[in-house]
């Protein structure tokens, strides 16, 4: 039999991290998102400031030049496309293991066809989220609505650079059952 996992994609700010840690105490199960992180710098190698500014975004600029600069150059592969091996592998070997919830990082895509999965996509309003990343991130040189708007679009090219498919869009699951 499968576990049943629960993965959590939301918009940046919608309380997705939140939601699932109280479900995941509530259940008496592992959340993994920060966690998530740190599997990934220390098995990539990595900093954890460049897994944090580069692991969730798309493949850009030279690939050859990323991988020179920063000594990682695994079978051609940008750092962000050997990042996400290691995740797809960390996200795997996570819900092998047992019942969990998974925040972001494609995971539901990931788990398409290994798990038994609730797939949740968090969502609110504008202001809501603009408010909310100003209480818990704190203040910021740029505008709320821009850091939303940014690492959203951010967010959304790297799912779909990944998975080939559309970030958020509820139609996603017909298509893998």
């Amino acid at each position: 039999m499968k576990n049943r996992i629960v993965t959590i994609s939301r918009q940046f700010g919608s309380g997705g991290r939140t939601i699932g840690k109280k479900l995941a105490e509530k259940l008496s199960i592992p959340c993994y998102d920060a966690e998530l992180m740190e599997k990934l710098v220390e098995e990539s190698g990595f900093t954890g400031s460049y897994v944090t500014e580069h692991g969730e975004y798309k493949p850009h600029g030279n690939w050859f030049m990323n991988a020179y600069a920063t000594g990682h150059n695994v079978n051609h592969l940008s750092n962000q496309d050997y990042l996400w091996n290691i995740q797809r592998k960390i996200i795997l070997d996570l819900a092998a293991q047992g019942p969990c919830i998974l925040v972001g990082r494609c995971a539901d895509y990931i788990l398409r066809d290994t798990a038994d999965c609730l797939t949740v996509f968090i969502h609110a309003s504008m202001e809501m989220r603009a408010k909310r990343i100003v209480d818990v991130y704190g203040e910021s040189e740029e505008s709320p609505e821009k850091r939303l708007k940014n690492k959203n679009k951010r967010r959304s090219a790297y799912y779909h650079c990944y998975t080939d498919m559309e970030w958020g869009n509820c139609e996603n699951i017909i298509i893998w059952h």
